[in-house]
């Protein structure tokens, strides 16, 4: 028996019968079915939480909002200034310019509207000019789109030189080459042009100020909650390579935060040009927006933090000879980063709240000092015995203390 048992555990599995088959393919099937009712209710539920951001308060969904209707409303007046009070036969060309005009700053509106009505003209005209030249529609677009496919890719039109090919498309293709329809299209793109950047900048014009708070704000929240996590691991003598790989990820999520906030400081210079005085009243703008030097501090903290995950990943790999220190200078050391990520999180709430007004907490000032001396004493007591883990040790300091400076109000002021 037990021979037999042997025998048939060592048989091949037999290869799938055909009913087999067929329920897998079913199978197949229905899972791949699944995964568009996924994708979909995965979109709906993000279109609910924007929804529902939009309904809460200010923020970046109800920008959105606030923008769509404005460029639906810039076309709408545009078809109804060119149609119905000018009369003019051919007011397609003033709401599709007034549509496009309604751009994230009234700067990038004007600029466009330069760049947009430009193209036109210049499809207009070379599309007219070799209609006339050649006699015939077909002989008119081989002549005039390639020339205007390459001034396309001029960097002057910037993304709107693409325009100067699809003007002359719609010219030729409605056989509209006369020089009163050269007319119309061009004096309707001006209209258009106009209307869009009057509304854009009249009509709750945009100013992105909030952005560059509520990056700041985030990258303090985020940049407390990686020390938090780091913190916690040491603590716990629970962390290895792979931890630290983990630790490095997020120092990179940090940097990745960085240049959001860079370019949302971007956006909001621009936003202020040709926004200020009674614009900037209209839009009713936050009154405080943090200055530079905050980027750049933050700045510094991101490269702090991406120096410390990076000792830890070294201290970490086996194959590397510094080591870490050991348990009990690791928990040390591990509130030391929290007391850090406690001043980021304080930090993050000032960014949100208004002008960090608020002093250092000396009860955790003493604390860090004491935690610093602490360590800073079995720094100096273990230098000739364990010099690679007093090697790492003085790295991790030295970043602490830098975040330390950087992050407390009163040390990052002095």
């Amino acid at each position: 028996m037990k021979r037999e048992t042997e025998d048939s555990q060592q048989t091949p599995p037999r290869a799938p019968g055909p009913a087999r088959q067929h329920r897998a393919r079913a199978l197949g099937r229905a899972v791949t079915g699944a995964r568009p009712v996924r994708t979909v209710r995965e979109e709906a539920r993000r279109a609910g939480r924007a929804v529902r951001a939009a309904g809460r308060g200010p923020g970046r969904e109800r920008d959105l909002v606030v923008q769509s209707l404005k460029a639906a409303a810039a076309a709408l007046t545009a078809w109804f200034v060119a149609s119905d009070w000018l009369g003019d036969p051919m007011a397609l060309m003033a709401p599709w310019v007034a549509l496009v005009m309604v751009q994230a700053t009234v700067f990038s509106s004007l600029r466009r509207a330069a760049q947009q009505c430009t193209a036109i003209c210049a499809g207009t005209l070379l599309a007219s000019a070799a209609q006339a030249v050649t006699g015939h529609t077909l002989g008119a677009l081989a002549v005039s789109l390639p020339v205007l496919m390459l001034l396309s890719n001029w960097s002057r039109f910037g993304d709107q030189g693409i325009y100067g090919a699809t003007t002359a498309v719609f010219t030729l293709a409605s056989d509209s080459v006369s020089a009163s329809a050269v007319g119309h299209r061009l004096g309707q793109a001006v209209l258009g042009a106009a209307i869009g950047v009057a509304v854009n900048a009249l009509v709750l014009p945009p100013i992105h100020l909030r952005d560059v708070r509520e990056n700041l704000a985030a990258l303090a929240r985020e940049a407390g909650d990686l020390l938090c996590a780091i913190a916690g691991d040491l603590r716990d003598a629970d962390w290895d390579a792979r931890t630290a790989s983990g630790w490095s990820s997020g120092s990179a999520r940090l940097e990745h935060r960085l240049e959001t906030l860079h370019s949302a400081r971007r956006w909001s210079r621009e936003s202020l040009r040709l926004t200020n005085g009674p614009l900037r009243a209209l839009r009713r703008a936050p009154s405080y927006v943090p200055p530079d030097t905050e980027d750049e501090r933050w700045s510094r903290v991101t490269g702090h933090i991406r120096a410390l995950t990076r000792t830890l990943m070294v201290a970490a790999d086996e194959n590397r000879t510094p080591e870490p220190p050991d348990a009990a200078v690791l928990r040390t050391y591990a509130r030391l980063l929290e007391l850090i990520a406690e001043a980021c999180h304080a930090e993050s709430r000032r960014l949100l709240e208004g002008p960090p007004t608020g002093t250092a907490d000396a009860r955790a000032e003493e604390t860090r000092r004491e935690l610093h001396q602490r360590l800073q004493a079995g720094l100096r007591a273990r230098a000739d015995q364990e010099p690679d883990r007093t090697a790492v040790l003085g790295s991790l300091l030295l970043q602490a203390e830098n975040l330390w400076a950087e992050t407390v109000t009163d040390a990052a002021t002095a």
